[in-house]
């Protein structure tokens, strides 16, 4: 090793011809390992160093390290078998593009700091917009998650009213009506942080009620927006979700936009999950009235197969984003010709990851009916996992199975809401302990109900089949007092 300058190129080579090996096997029998892991609080932090080494360390030793420390405290969110929360599983093109994109690191905040950045994340996420049958004119970017992409839209949103906030302020401001905000009771809690961090306040989001669908009201939806005009309110921004997080339910995103549209609205759609699924024909239904919108969020990390992070926000409003967040110091004056983008003016961050050449690989190495086929399959799954649980005796479903995900609980006859509860919490404890899949939950109203979520690329039939098996042993186990 050199006594200045970065470790040798062919330590490095060593090194990641292992790491690629070991990325491969773990990927091929991620199935050997527990899906959540099993360690207390403190547990991986007590194994390791609390000072800096003194002298450099070879990266074999820290290779060993990530597999014999680390390892036991991951949860394996790439494993065919984790079916919590919502899937964001790697696949190989995608990982490749994540080194390479570590390798380059490039920082795309100008386009001249590297054109190829910018032009490729332009093309990558036209690529997207046309396989989910979306029409021209919308702008995108890509940002980490769908979290910031809906602070982006309502920032947006709030530039676009009209009322300065960019230049002074929301507060002591006696002239500023309140400006609020209009989503399902049942959207993503990432909505409630934008409106706290834009400076909006909790109390003006407005949570419309839910059919019993599970998807926003829309009547609903025009009498709150009524009503806060009556008062003196300013409606700023509707956002309606396709695939609810809870449910994947779909909002009315039609008739919401003509409502919004009456009372001068910003409609951002909430796609992050269930967007995607427009790139098999039949589904492309789910996306009706989105081309109508102002701005929608979908997560390529989450069921298109492409390593975290990667979220991509799409507005047709790009110069209303722009002024929004648009700076330029001297020290980013450049002479750049012609109709460049300069990505930094469209959000918080002045450094950005080159996070398009990943998207890039996996659309490129799938293609439109690769990725069809596998998004088809994982709704297929979900449909025969609901048959499973409809047909088992004394087990319901909780809500319509929409794309990939069931909703379901054990519900005997008799038992109170608050003893259901307790059980299926139970139940899915004693499956989740096991470690062989991994599921969570979510309330609907005062009902307790687990969440079975398929959208990892390596899942088959047989771990949706283990799933089940290992529901029945632990209700089986529970209810017989084991």
């Amino acid at each position: 090793m050199s006594l200045t300058g970065d470790l040798s190129p062919d330590e490095f080579r060593a090194a990641a011809h292992s790491a690629v090996d070991w990325i491969a096997d773990y990927l091929e029998h991620s199935e050997r390992y527990p899906v959540r892991s099993a360690v207390a609080p403190g547990a991986i932090r007590a194994q390791l160093p609390a000072s800096p080494p003194q002298q450099g360390e070879p990266l074999a030793a820290m290779l060993h390290d990530v597999e014999h420390t680390l390892l036991p405290g991951i949860t394996h969110w790439n494993h065919p078998a984790f079916f919590a929360y919502f899937a964001n599983s790697a696949s190989y093109p995608g990982i490749l593009g994540e080194l390479l994109t570590a390798g380059l690191n490039a920082n795309g905040m100008l386009w001249i700091t590297s054109p190829a950045v910018t032009e490729l994340e332009a093309v990558t996420l036209d690529w997207l917009r046309q396989l989910m049958a979306l029409g021209d004119g919308w702008f995108g970017q890509i940002t980490d998650t769908a979290s910031m992409s809906t602070f982006y839209a309502l920032a947006a949103a709030r530039e676009r009213a009209g009322f300065d906030v960019r230049t002074k302020g929301m507060a002591a401001r006696p002239e500023l009506p309140r400006l609020r905000v209009y989503c399902s009771e049942h959207a993503h809690s990432s909505i409630d942080k934008a409106v706290i961090a834009l400076g909006l306040g909790l109390e003006n989001l407005v949570k419309i009620p839910a059919d019993d669908q599970f998807r926003m009201r829309a009547a609903l939806l025009e009498d709150a927006i009524a009503a806060d005009v009556a008062a003196g309110y300013h409606p700023l921004a509707v956002v309606p979700c396709v695939g609810t997080t809870s449910t994947t339910s779909i909002d009315p995103v039609t008739v919401v936009v003509r409502i919004a549209r009456r009372y001068g609205c910003w409609v951002h759609v909430d796609a992050a999950y269930g967007g995607v699924a427009a790139i098999v024909p039949e589904l492309q239904y789910i996306l009706d009235g989105v081309d109508a919108a102002d701005s929608f969020v979908v997560n390529p990390h989450k069921w298109l197969f492409t390593p975290m992070d990667c979220s991509v926000l799409y507005t047709r409003d790009a110069a209303a984003l722009k002024r929004a967040f648009a700076l330029l110091p001297e020290y980013l004056v450049t002479q750049t010709q012609g109709d460049a983008v300069n990505l930094m003016d469209y959000g918080i961050q002045l450094g950005r990851r080159f996070r398009a050449l990943k998207l890039w690989m996996v659309l490129r190495a799938f293609g439109q009916d690769g990725l069809a086929e596998r998004i088809r399959f994982h709704c297929e799954l979900a449909r025969e996992f609901a048959g499973m649980v409809h047909f088992e005796g004394g087990w319901e479903l909780t809500a319509p199975v929409t794309l990939s995900l069931v909703c379901f609980r054990l519900a005997p006859s008799g038992a109170t809401e608050q003893q259901l509860a307790t059980l299926n919490a139970a139940i899915m404890e004693r499956v989740n302990a096991r470690g062989h899949v991994y599921l969570s939950h979510t309330k609907l109203g005062d009902r307790y109900t687990l969440r079975l979520a398929i959208g990892n690329i390596r899942t088959d039939r047989q771990h949706v089949e283990l799933a089940w098996r290992e529901l029945r042993e632990a209700a089986a186990a529970i209810t017989q007092g084991e």
